[in-house]
Order: C-alpha cells, then structure tokens, then sequence
C-alpha cells in the first residue's frame, strides 16, 4: 500500500486528536500511517480498515490539520483519502468528485455538516467535516455506504498511538 510513514522518529505523534474507530471496537486490520512535513511536523493521520482479511481494505479515514497539502484539492478530484484506498486496492483508473450535497448529522449531542462527495466510481462512499479544532475528517469507504451509524463510532484516539 502507498501509506506514508513519519521519516524521522520526531516528533513522535499528531499534535491533535485523531478521530477514528476504536481498534477495539471494529473487527478486522487496522493500519495508521503519519503525513510528515518536510519540518517533521504531522500533517494528517490516516487510518486503514481491512475487513476483508487481507484482501484489500473496507475504509480509510484522514485526519487533517489546517495547512496540510494534502487537503489542497482542485473541484472536480477526489480528496486524498479516495485516492489512498484506490492505490490500496491496486486500482489505477482515473476517479473524480462529480458533485456533493450537505447532510446534518448528529455526533455525540454535536450537530455536525457533513459534505457527501459523489465520485464517478460508484463503489465509493466519501464523506467529509470539520471538527471544531479545523481538522478535516474524510472517510472514504470501499463498496459499502457511510450510514449514520458509523458517525457513532468515531470517537479521539490518543497520541501515543502513534508514537514508534
């Protein structure tokens, strides 16, 4: 997989809280990689969801901070994380965003805006909000479609599990 890992061992975690599921509460291989900056600074977090025992993954879900490139996408492309799971699950044609429409969710008593991103490959489910921190939460999902039930399962995780 295309995962990018922190090069240097400092600093040793994001600097924000990661939203994601628990390891625990979610069946199946996870695998977390770190955006580095070229300062060494955490530019995103993004986490991997294999649930179809090793072949290829259920769902990637980014967590990136204000100022990360990697949340700099033109109109028409798909975020970062859509472009993760289509290179985790060797896929080479090309995907774009055809459109989006706004849903109002509830998380943990909290309304949130999330923005549906509509992709020309029809297998992919995206979503996207904010946090209240600025950090861009994308859920990019592999043949199965983002429910509400699923915003119930986000939940921080701690730093140190990101450390090396």
């Amino acid at each position: 997989m295309s995962f990018l890992r922190r090069r240097s061992p400092s600093p040793a975690g994001p600097d924000f809280d990661v939203l994601a599921m628990d390891p625990g509460d979610w069946p199946g291989i996870l695998g977390a990689g770190v955006l580095p900056g070229p300062d060494g600074s955490c530019q995103g977090v993004v986490l991997r969801y294999d649930l179809f025992g090793g072949r290829g993954p259920a769902m990637v879900i980014g967590n990136l901070p204000q100022g990360s490139p990697a949340r700099e996408v033109a109109e028409d492309e798909v975020p970062f994380e859509v472009t993760q799971l289509l290179a985790a699950l060797g896929m080479d044609e090309e995907v774009r965003a055809t459109g989006s429409e706004q849903l109002p969710v509830m998380h943990d008593g909290n309304l949130l805006i999330v923005r549906r991103v509509v992709c020309s490959e029809g297998r992919i489910a995206c979503v996207q909000f904010d946090r209240s921190d600025g950090v861009l939460v994308t859920i990019a999902s592999w043949d199965r479609p983002i429910t509400e039930d699923l915003y119930r399962l986000l939940k921080p995780l701690p730093a140190e599990m990101f450390q090396q």
